[in-house]
């Protein structure tokens, strides 16, 4: 064995894995522009909840708020729209389900399943884009007295539910909750 056949093991190994690790941080460099580039910019983050003032709502009245882009009706329904909303029967309803963020995925269409719930029965709040091809439907028309899509003619009910024309479901209803009693926090 010559003194030209030693080699230095440990020196050789340390060159491969610094020459490795200078690759991985290269890599991680040039691809930190694009990954970021993906996170949502402040104005997205700050739109993601929203609190509603609905103290000045009356009895059949509504609003329309706007949370990421998309209007929210709030409406404060009265006592015959809600008892009509009630007197439907599910099996007359083109979506049986809820459609309610706030509800497991197969909750029934129930008025009080569309509504905020027990003792706010009066309240809905619902994404305001029509679930067949977008449009923002017209509040407080239709042939069932709640909101109507004039685009391709589908009607909602006072709980928001599809009852005729080409939607294929009720108004979705986005993530929200009364945190005092006169403001709603969405989202």
């Amino acid at each position: 064995m010559s003194a030209n056949d030693t080699t230095d093991h440990n020196r050789r190994d340390f060159l491969y894995i610094a020459t490795g690790m200078a690759g991985v941080v290269g890599v991680a460099g040039v691809a930190w522009p694009f990954i970021d580039q993906m996170r949502p910019d402040a104005s997205t983050l700050a739109l993601a909840t929203i609190d509603v003032d609905v103290s000045a709502i009356e009895a059949g009245m509504s609003v329309t708020a706007k949370w990421r882009g998309k209007p929210v009706f709030i409406r404060n329904r009265t006592e015959q729209e809600v008892s009509a909303a009630q007197e439907v029967n599910l099996s007359d309803l083109k979506d049986p389900l809820a459609r309610n963020e706030n509800l497991a995925a197969d909750a029934q269409a129930t008025d009080v399943d569309r509504s905020a719930g027990e003792g706010k029965e009066n309240w809905i709040v619902m994404i305001g884009s029509c679930t067949h091809l977008g449009c923002v439907p017209l509040g407080q028309s239709g042939d069932f007295g709640g909101w109507f899509c004039p685009c391709h003619g589908s009607h909602y009910d006072t709980a928001g539910r599809i009852r005729q024309g080409p939607a294929p479901e009720n108004l979705h209803i986005p993530t929200y909750e009364f945190i005092s009693d006169t403001v709603i926090r969405i989202g």
